[in-house]
């Protein structure tokens, strides 16, 4: 494995916990897959993503409007 992808890999502890879940990924990276590919696949997974944040705060901001409806009443 190259030396700047083993630093990048080893400076998010997600990727690391990514990588020991999904063996597979040491034989890609070697073999000269993009490390971007493994990331992108490891915040889909985690919901990391921008798209996934957004979905959270949407769903607390619907969870305390029904408790708040439900306060009212």
């Amino acid at each position: 494995m190259r030396y700047e992808v083993r630093e990048k890999l080893y400076s998010d502890v997600n990727n690391i916990k990514y990588l020991r879940e999904n063996s597979s990924w040491y034989k890609r990276l070697n073999r000269g897959e993009p490390l971007e590919n493994m990331i992108n696949e490891m915040k889909e997974k985690y919901g990391l993503r921008f798209r996934d944040k957004v979905d959270k705060v949407g769903t607390g901001i619907d969870l305390i409007s029904a408790f708040m409806n439900v306060t009212k009443e």
